[in-house]
């Protein structure tokens, strides 16, 4: 009977447990995973109703499970940003472009925290990034966020160009009647006033009660000498937002056109 030395015995034990350990580690793996999913899942229920903090922690948690997965950053970086945490969700929405660098939402919505900034530059390389990704189901937040970050540093004419891509890239967005609106905006300071009331009476034919619209075609029947037109556009928007900074800038155009 064949004897099996000292070491022949360790090298034949540390292979079962190899066999033993390796399913079990998968296991494990896996089990993280899952339970990752799961507080990401609950934190994403909870950023459509604002809950941001309690978003936070279910991201963290989410996190530790699964560090390698840029989803869960994504989600971070927005409970983050609903919390005012503008650096950490830089850092979080940075992190998810590390780990997936094709990852437009994340661009996109990196690109709105640095133009709240008011870094336009920067937010419009970030709008670009995402709008030019062909497998992006919404192009024409990228590019409608774009054209407003061109609007900021004053460059009406490609403010232009950009919303009518995005009306080109995605013609039934719910964006219209923003886009419209913001066309809008972009020829009433080019002094185009023509051109503004009717991008404004558009974004009005497809939302009735958006305020800032009706407001700005307000303005616009001013400068065309409508003032009876200006005053039914000006107590509208009072009507609808009497409260709101818009509500008293039309209260007082009312009375300074009586």
């Amino acid at each position: 009977m064949r004897k099996i030395g000292l070491g022949g015995l360790c090298v034949g034990m540390l292979s079962i447990f190899s066999l033993i350990l390796l399913p079990a580690g998968c296991a494990t793996s896996r089990w993280k995973q899952e339970q990752a999913d799961v507080h990401m899942k609950i934190g994403m229920g909870q950023l459509e109703s604002r809950q941001y903090h309690e978003a936070m922690k279910e991201f963290l948690a989410a996190q530790k499970m699964d560090p390698s997965d840029a989803r869960i950053h994504y989600y971070l970086g927005i409970a983050y940003n609903g919390k005012g945490l503008r650096e950490k969700a830089i850092e979080s929405f940075g992190r998810a472009l590390s780990l997936k660098p094709d990852y437009p939402e994340a661009s996109n919505y990196l690109g709105t925290v640095y133009l709240d900034m008011g870094f336009w530059d920067k937010a419009i390389a970030l709008f670009e990034q995402a709008a030019s990704n062909t497998m992006y189901d919404t192009p024409a937040a990228a590019l409608y966020n774009m054209g407003w970050a061109y609007h900021n540093k004053g460059d009406y004419g490609m403010a232009l160009v950009k919303y009518r891509e995005a009306i080109a890239r995605q013609p039934n967005s719910v964006l219209m009647p923003l886009i419209e609106k913001n066309m809008g905006l972009a020829n009433f300071a080019r002094q185009d006033f023509v051109q503004a009331r009717e991008h404004f009476e558009k974004s009005l034919t497809m939302a009735p009660n958006l305020v800032e619209a009706m407001y700005w075609l307000g303005e616009c029947h001013v400068e065309l000498n409508d003032s009876a037109a200006a005053l039914k556009a000006f107590q509208k928007v009072f009507n609808l937002d009497p409260e709101s900074q818009l509500g008293q800038r039309a209260k007082k155009r009312i009375e300074e056109l009586k």
